[in-house]
């Protein structure tokens, strides 16, 4: 079993940046990938990023690609996401997941945080 914790959501102008941290319970964190996703309001919950179990290899959803930036820290069980030039388009809630195996599709996912809201103002 797996635990994990958002936290550095908050209320960013335009512009502004933000750093999302997301900690995990248990000794095998370095053996799952990780994803980021986030949900706006009305909208699906939509893939984001992911960073593979080493953190060698990484992936990003084409709206945030040289914007933010996925990485992990396996000495402390954190992931992170680097959101830079955020947009209010950007507001959502992001939650952080964990993958057994693959990472490459939303159903790999075993793991999932409650979430941290992020908000930008225009």
């Amino acid at each position: 079993q797996v635990q994990l914790v958002e936290s550095g959501g908050g209320l960013v102008q335009a512009g502004g940046s933000l750093r999302l941290s997301c900690a995990a319970s248990g000794r095998t964190f370095s053996s799952y990938a990780m994803g980021w996703f986030r949900r706006a309001p009305g909208k699906e919950r939509e893939f984001v990023a992911r960073i593979s179990s080493s953190g060698g290899v990484t992936y990003y959803a084409g709206f945030v690609k040289g914007r933010f930036t996925i990485s992990r820290d396996n000495a402390k069980n954190t992931v992170y996401l680097q959101m830079n030039s955020l947009k209010p388009e950007d507001t959502a809630v992001y939650y952080c997941a964990a993958a057994v195996t693959g990472g490459g599709r939303y159903s790999d996912y075993d793991y999932w945080g409650q979430g941290t809201q992020v908000t930008v103002s225009s």
